[in-house]
């Protein structure tokens, strides 16, 4: 069992139910959901957050259960096609702002030994997810130093 930083087991076992098509109530049009999305990307949501909204506020008032089985396409494709994606993969994104905010807390409580820990496995996730975009979400010269993270953010 490959245990990352942590005691938890993971959710390798988690499966969504399977669906091939959105459900009867959720007959929204496909363009209203696209252009939502990219008006929810406008205001600066992260594609989780896009889908969530749209799960729990929905289009003209209709919830959408799942972006892919109503438009096929995700969220992030919806963004590429319409210019509004950002530069850097969400999961890269969300691990570069908690290696930050972890960054500055040492800086202000030396002694944290905890979070000295913590952001030892936050770098160390950093250094590992950058291998794997190197080349194509990220510049093939791409290394992690605190002072790229800020400048990236």
């Amino acid at each position: 069992m490959a245990r990352m930083h942590t005691r938890r087991r993971g959710s390798s076992d988690s499966d969504k139910p399977v669906a091939d098509d959105p459900p009867e109530w959720s007959d929204v049009d496909a363009d209203a959901v696209e252009n939502r999305v990219v008006e929810l990307a406008e205001q600066g949501h992260s594609p989780s957050e896009i889908g969530l909204k749209l799960r729990d506020e929905g289009v003209q008032g209709t919830p959408v259960p799942n972006v892919q089985l109503a438009t096929d396409k995700k969220v992030t494709e919806i963004l590429a096609e319409h210019d509004a994606a950002s530069g850097l993969p969400e999961d890269f994104r969300n691990l570069l702002e908690r290696a930050v905010r972890l960054r500055e807390h040492m800086a202000a409580n030396p002694n944290d030994a905890q979070n000295k820990r913590a952001l030892q496995n936050t770098e160390a996730k950093v250094r590992r997810l950058a291998d794997y975009y190197r080349g194509d979400e990220l510049d093939a010269d791409f290394e992690y130093t605190y002072q790229n993270a800020r400048e990236l953010l």
